[in-house]
């Protein structure tokens, strides 16, 4: 059996974005439901992506796509609307064609992450859906900026 790993501090994070939570996020326990993270997770990755203007295809065209092949998250603590969270943002790995984004879930106030977990797109051509030789340039660029040497594996 492995050890959990211990829940993650804000400082390990260069993007932190507020996410305000939803009324119909919570779920019949009175917190927010475990899928709704990894909304959270993609909404950031992606905004994050689009800011740097780094491959996020909103166009008709594009050649080479990301797609989620491995999520997973881990809870510590919970949270609930009307709450207004931080979502961590890093790069752990980039590889060939893939990338691993990790990212943790702030509660206000709080310096210890509630939640945190990972994503990890692969990078395809759009028609034949196999993975590219090599990352786009500008992408890759993009990713540099937010790969943490002190990453571990959530």
């Amino acid at each position: 059996m492995t050890q959990r790993q211990a829940a993650q501090t804000r400082d390990l994070f260069p993007v932190l974005r507020p996410m305000p939570t939803r009324w119909a996020d919570n779920d019949s326990y009175g917190h927010i439901n475990n899928v709704v993270y990894y909304a959270y997770f993609d909404t950031v990755v992606n905004t994050w992506l689009m800011e740097q203007r780094a491959l996020l295809p909103l166009e008709a065209g594009a050649q080479t796509i990301g797609l989620v092949v491995e999520t997973q998250c881990r809870y510590f603590a919970s949270a609930q609307f009307p709450d207004v969270l931080d979502i961590g943002l890093r790069v752990a790995r980039i590889g060939t064609s893939s990338v691993r984004y990790e990212l943790a879930v702030f509660r206000s106030g709080h310096n210890v992450a509630a939640a945190q977990g990972h994503f990890v797109h692969v990078y395809v051509d759009s028609v034949n859906r196999r993975p590219v030789k090599a990352l786009p340039t500008a992408l890759r660029a993009a990713l540099v900026k937010l790969e943490s040497t002190d990453a571990q594996a959530t």
